[in-house]
């Protein structure tokens, strides 16, 4: 499963272990599922669409804010509060706080929910009116998700926040309780993830990220 997969700028030389999938790489898989949450360029990028042509087993499952090229096959779009199943991998899709879907897959055994742009957005330039809402619409929204069991989760921990970096990830693994959550959305500045372990280190088991490509093991 790969989701929200991009690569910012120029950089699209390397293998897994650079943080790059090819589509060499996925052409060795029996099996492959491609999420894009939303249409934003840090979330989607278009490259993802060329990795069917050498791998008929790629099954994209994307949010309908995309317009993906018609000619792709085996291409599913799924809006908030959709439901989606084939071979064993049940998604339901969730609403997001700003563009898109959040999904939620069942596999294997596993549960994994992967938030896309869903987060408590607390902007401080904004007006209090704004800040009110962004709080009260994440929190609504969190409430949908909440009688679902989670095994891992990737959620935003955005340092562009501040000190508020963080309060949507903690309301959720507070509401939700993953067995892990993966911190993304915080671009290069990996010392976010560092900061965010140790804030939660009582509270929810996450992982300190310090590069691209790293392998997590769960």
């Amino acid at each position: 499963m790969v989701f929200d997969y991009y690569q910012p700028g120029p950089v699209r030389r390397g293998d897994l272990a650079d943080g790059i999938i090819t589509a060499d790489y996925l052409g060795t898989k029996a099996k492959v599922l491609v999420f894009a949450s939303h249409n934003h360029a840090d979330h989607y990028d278009p490259v993802i669409l060329g990795w069917a042509a050498g791998n008929p087993a790629i099954t994209y499952v994307l949010s309908s804010d995309i317009q993906a090229a018609a000619e792709v096959p085996r291409c599913y779009r799924m809006s908030p509060y959709e439901e989606w199943e084939q071979g064993g991998v049940r998604v339901k899709s969730f609403g997001s706080t700003d563009a898109g879907v959040s999904f939620l897959v069942q596999a294997d055994g596993l549960s994994i929910f992967h938030a896309g742009d869903l987060n408590w957005w607390h902007w401080k330039e904004e007006s209090q009116e704004e800040r009110d809402w962004a709080e009260a619409s994440f929190k609504a929204e969190i409430a949908k998700i909440e009688p679902q069991f989670i095994d891992i989760a990737f959620f935003p921990v955005d340092q562009r926040l501040e000190e508020f970096y963080s309060i949507g990830a903690e309301y959720f693994a507070a509401k939700l309780r993953p067995k892990l959550l993966l911190p993304m959305h915080f671009g290069d500045v990996f010392g976010t993830t560092k900061a965010f372990a140790a804030k939660v280190k009582n509270t929810v088991p996450t992982v300190e990220i310090t590069r691209r490509g790293q392998e997590i093991f769960f």
